[in-house]
């Protein structure tokens, strides 16, 4: 399970003493699109050196000790695990909000992904608005 390896990460960080909490996110695939059709799976690619700028500039952030990412690439079935991000840091007041915009950014900037659906084994991609893979 991806998010049991984001909290042991973070759990493990050399500065766990100075962690008041961490908050996590774990994206799953739905059986419905936000468009409303059936999904029958999705097949997601993740750019890992956008990731990896993304959990950097997190670590920047006021009261964050520790960011971790982790990402299951590939075709995926309904229910099945996407991403799973973990905010370690001080308060609530910085942790949350450093979780939500990663998350926000991770999907913007680091991810592709397309969505099959229940009668179109073909799929379509969804576009994002800054990556480009080769």
């Amino acid at each position: 399970m991806l998010i049991n390896r984001v909290i042991e990460r973070i759990k493990a960080h050399s500065d766990i003493s100075k962690m008041g909490m961490i908050a996590t996110h774990l994206g799953l695939v739905r059986s419905t699109s936000l468009k409303g059709p059936v999904v029958k799976a999705m097949e997601v690619e993740f750019d890992p050196a956008v990731v990896a700028r993304i959990a950097d500039d997190t670590k920047k952030m006021p009261g964050i000790i520790e960011v971790v990412i982790e990402y299951n690439p590939g075709r995926l079935a309904v229910g099945e695990e996407v991403m799973a991000v973990g905010v370690g840091g001080d308060t609530r007041e910085h942790v949350f909000p450093a979780l939500i915009e990663a998350v926000d950014r991770l999907k913007k900037e680091a991810t592709k992904k397309r969505e099959i659906f229940q009668n179109d084994l073909a799929g379509r991609w969804i576009k994002s608005s800054v990556l480009s893979f080769k």
